[in-house]
């Protein structure tokens, strides 16, 4: 991987909730149509922005969702599909309002028990950093 300094840096979050159901802990994930995946909600940064900033206007963007910042997760590391490294460090957040609508990136999202998201998940990245929200 080349430094990270020269590598496209992005953000986002692990969006989590009590199901209103079960109490079970629930974890948001979204299905971008353009990769035919499902994923954690992320995106790269705009200039000047914090990778907090980053990953809570990413989440909103994708999601709908208004989020309270919680703990740093597991940074994430790979190449993107045009080969470029790329790093994104993510975040627990939990809802405080807004409601999910589809849009240009993302087309659905769900609420996932946690013991069942990491099967739906498309990445192994995305697998460990799910791991670390549940560590």
């Amino acid at each position: 991987m080349a430094a990270l300094s020269s590598a496209v840096q992005a953000a986002g979050g692990v969006v989590w909730r009590l199901s209103p159901a079960s109490g079970e802990t629930e974890v948001l994930l979204v299905h971008r149509p353009k990769y035919d995946d499902w994923t954690l909600p992320k995106g790269k940064l705009t200039p000047g922005e914090t990778h907090e900033q980053g990953a809570v206007r990413e989440v909103a963007e994708e999601t709908g969702l208004a989020v309270a910042v919680g703990r740093e997760l597991a940074t994430s590391s790979y190449y993107d599909a045009e080969g470029r490294p790329k790093v994104v460090r993510y975040w627990a957040m939990e809802p405080v309002g807004g409601a999910f609508a589809p849009n240009r990136e993302v087309d659905e999202a769900r609420w996932a028990p946690l013991s069942e998201a990491a099967a739906l998940l498309s990445y192994d990245r995305d697998r460990a950093v799910l791991a670390s929200f549940d560590a």
